[in-house]
């Protein structure tokens, strides 16, 4: 029994360090990857009257000059690193983003799809 207890703080132990703690003033939030043009809402015949995902309209908005976006529970938040490749991959999809926020305006640090809404 000893032995067995022993094993589950041990394994307590390797799952609390195995996760990767933020760094000081760092946030996570759970959103949309999307443009400054569309926001929360890509309308349907935006682009001459094409039906599209909204990550194909967030990719042609931000080739026409919009900027990437995070859109979270319904607030619009500016995105400071505009050239990272890993933003414009999440374009349009729900993702976690972990970042730093001044004003209205966050630096991502790191994000990854979301989980699908169950």
């Amino acid at each position: 029994m000893r032995s067995v207890v022993g094993l589950i703080v041990s394994l307590g132990v390797v799952v609390s360090v195995s996760a990767a703690p933020q760094k000081p003033g760092e946030q996570t939030w759970k959103g949309k990857i999307s443009d400054s043009n569309c926001k929360e809402k890509h309308p349907a015949g935006e682009h001459d009257g094409k039906k599209m995902t909204d990550a194909d309209c967030t990719g042609i908005c931000v080739k026409k000059g919009a900027k990437y976006v995070f859109v979270s529970d319904g607030k619009v938040y500016q995105i400071a690193n505009q050239e990272s490749k890993q933003i414009a991959s999440h374009a349009g999809q729900q993702v976690e983003l972990i970042g730093t926020m001044k004003g209205d305006t966050i630096t991502a640090t790191s994000l990854k799809a979301a989980a699908p809404a169950k």
